[in-house]
């Protein structure tokens, strides 16, 4: 299976993004990162993304899977999905729809003595760009197999692929990494000295993600092994 072609073009070095005005953040700058391998670890970490564009004038956002392959994102969606038609559509100079798509961790609960100092530790990326239709049809292929894989790594090959019904059904959009920050909050509480002496627990809950023991289809035929690439998560 070939894989989804990954160059994208950038300006930046190698090892990072392009600041701009809209991946420079306007609080705690000192918690945001260009670092290209930074940003690639947290896109790799998770696989639902959040989706923003501009519908009728009026924002929408909607949640959906994504796979990384290199310099490039894909999302997928039925082809009658309103961002999949919006994006097929005319634009300046090629077919696309403006995006902003956010990926986002919680990593522990920040519990400070002053309601005012609660926080999160995160890592988080923001990717703004012009989400174009994948129209090529190894491309395409390449991209849905990347999707199945990003959720649960080696379930493409083991499953059915999809018919030229569910082929025409399907929609999938390309996101170049070019307009792109990331942003970590790590560490404990920080309160006001004068509220160091007050009686409140203060700290971090660790939060983490964790997969439970596969439980087989009704249907599924007994004997059937589990495959190894879910007990390996």
């Amino acid at each position: 299976m070939p894989a989804p072609d990954a160059t994208a073009a950038t300006n930046a070095p190698d090892n990072a993004y392009t600041p701009t005005d809209r991946t420079v953040p306007t609080r705690s700058r000192e918690r945001a990162s260009y670092d290209r391998e930074a940003v690639h670890a947290i896109l790799d970490a998770g696989y639902v993304c959040h989706l923003g564009f501009i519908r009728d004038g009026a924002p929408v956002v909607l949640p959906t899977l994504y796979a990384r392959a290199g310099e490039r994102l894909y999302v997928h969606g039925s082809t009658g999905a309103r961002p999949l038609r919006m994006a097929s559509g005319p634009g300046a100079g090629r077919p696309g729809l403006p995006v902003c798509l956010t990926v986002t961790h919680v990593d522990g609960l920040v519990l400070a003595r002053s309601a005012f100092h609660h926080s999160v530790n995160y890592r988080s990326v923001v990717v703004h760009g012009t989400a174009s239709p994948v129209t090529d049809p190894a491309e395409r292929a390449a991209a849905l197999d990347a999707l199945v894989d990003h959720v649960v790594p080696g379930r493409a090959a083991d499953s059915r692929p999809a018919n030229a019904k569910e082929l025409a059904a399907t929609a999938v959009l390309r996101l170049d990494l070019e307009e792109v920050s990331a942003k970590v909050r790590t560490g404990g509480p920080v309160d006001d000295e004068e509220d160091l002496g007050l009686p409140h627990w203060s700290g971090v809950v660790p939060i983490a993600r964790a997969y439970g023991a596969p439980v087989p289809a009704d249907d599924l035929a007994p004997g059937t092994p589990v495959p190894g690439y879910l007990t390996r998560l």
